[in-house]
């Protein structure tokens, strides 16, 4: 297992933005996340990154509620950065008066001619800090154009180090990073900023996240340091990816989480396949979120992308469904479906999907003919004849077929196969001495003479 968090009730928060629909690689970061604070007996933080208030909606906000709620994570709390936007204010105002956050006024077209020239030079396209030489009344004459600054963090230039939970030791010269834009001219905040200073205002100890965020963390190393408050740890997961190897977009809907729930795939499924997968743990069903939170270890997960197949969640599925406890007892009756843990456990080793269910229960407790071929019509007959009286439990299947057999000189498929057919109209299916008391006598009796019942 990893080393133990350095505080014994962490906080640790998944921060999404609220411009699409979560995918598999969302549901990654969100467990990690979740199930790290519930093994620790920690909190788990949902947090809305919508200070995109052009792309931000609340049905999507709304969306990403129900998906954690359905994977089993539903958050200790939730906050949403619109309602914040005082606290980043004030964070920037002191950032300014340190010294340590400077307007530039250089527009998009000219900053490219920059990056331009310095490519062509050789040199890496790192802004140059020009608007540090620029005086008060430089300032005042650009203003006086109709430029209004954006607002630029000034970086230590040095060495920031950390040990990633999952990378291990790290570190970047900041000195090869571009001074970096926290507020556009228009006065909205980028995305670093408002998540240093929601890390610092609600005690998040650790960020764990996917790996394209590792070249922010020098950044923010340095505004946590800037602002005078504890840095987290931080950990970095491998992405996931299509089976082609392309990366997962919410923009184009791919595996997305409430398309998956409507598919009929398994939560758990979901949230076992989505964490296991790209790491050096088997891939594997679990009966609870516990279970896996049990096996979550981010040394063990891979430095390389890891591919998200459908087709192993189909079958992880159908593993998920055979080891689930009766448990599902509301969903079940949700669902219309009866017959308790008594027919969960009959039924539950030949489910593909939680709704096979409902076919086994109305082939259980609902008027329907069997399948009777011409050649088996006495023979059935016969067997009906031979039914015990009730009440019926697990042993009568095979005191019936015993007395069947004995009497009809029939074994082997010859003597269950026209059996199941009469009485489920299905080739294959659960194990007969564990329905037949569910079905009943009288329903037995009738579809076993070819009738109704």
């Amino acid at each position: 297992m990893s080393a133990p968090l350095r505080n014994p009730a962490p906080v640790l928060r998944f921060a999404p933005s609220p411009t699409g629909l979560i995918h598999v690689g969302n549901a990654r970061t969100a467990l990690l996340n979740a199930l790290i604070a519930r093994r620790a007996g920690g909190t788990f933080i949902l947090r809305f990154d919508d200070t995109d208030a052009a792309r931000s909606r609340a049905e999507y906000a709304d969306a990403i509620a129900a998906d954690l709620a359905w994977l089993g994570i539903a958050p200790d709390v939730t906050v949403r950065q619109s309602d914040r936007l005082a606290d980043y204010a004030a964070a920037a105002e002191r950032l300014k008066a340190m010294g340590r956050l400077y307007p530039a006024y250089e527009t998009e077209e000219e900053l490219d001619l920059k990056r331009g020239l310095q490519r062509a030079r050789g040199l890496p396209p790192v802004y140059d800090r020009a608007a540090l030489a620029l005086s008060p009344e430089d300032r005042a004459r650009l203003e006086a154009e109709g430029r209004r600054p954006h607002w630029r963090f000034r970086l230590d230039h040095r060495v920031v180090a950390w040990d990633d939970g999952v990378r291990g030791p790290q570190q970047v010269d900041t000195s090869t990073l571009s001074d970096p834009v926290l507020v556009r001219a228009d006065g909205s905040f980028l995305y670093t900023l408002p998540s240093v200073v929601d890390d610092l205002a609600l005690g998040v100890t650790q960020v764990i996240r996917g790996e394209d965020h590792v070249t922010n963390t020098a950044v923010q190393i340095e505004i946590f340091e800037a602002l005078g408050g504890p840095v987290p740890d931080f950990a970095h997961h491998n992405l996931l990816t299509l089976p082609s190897g392309e990366g997962l977009s919410k923009r184009l809907g791919h595996l997305s989480l409430s398309a998956l729930r409507e598919a009929g795939q398994e939560a758990l499924a979901v949230a076992a396949l989505s964490v296991l997968v790209g790491t050096s743990h088997a891939v594997e069903a679990v009966e609870s979120l516990d279970a896996l939170a049990e096996m979550v270890d981010l040394v063990a997960i891979s430095r390389a992308p890891a591919r998200f197949d459908p087709a192993d969640l189909d079958a992880l599925t159908a593993r998920t469904l055979h080891l689930m406890p009766f448990a599902a007892a509301a969903r079940l009756q949700a669902a219309g479906v009866g017959g308790g843990a008594a027919f969960w456990l009959a039924v539950r080793a030949n489910l593909s999907r939680f709704e096979d269910a409902r076919g086994w229960w109305e082939i259980v407790a609902t008027p329907q003919a069997g399948v009777i071929a011409d050649a088996d019509r006495a023979f059935l007959a016969e067997a009906a004849g031979l039914l015990p009286a009730e009440p019926w439990d697990s042993t009568t299947w095979k005191a019936w077929t015993g007395a069947v057999k004995t009497t009809a000189g029939r074994s082997g498929r010859g003597l269950f196969h026209p059996l199941r057919l009469a009485l489920t109209g299905r080739e294959t299916g659960p194990e007969l001495a564990a329905l037949l008391p569910l079905m009943g006598r009288a329903r037995a009796e009738a579809r076993l003479k070819g009738e109704v019942g």
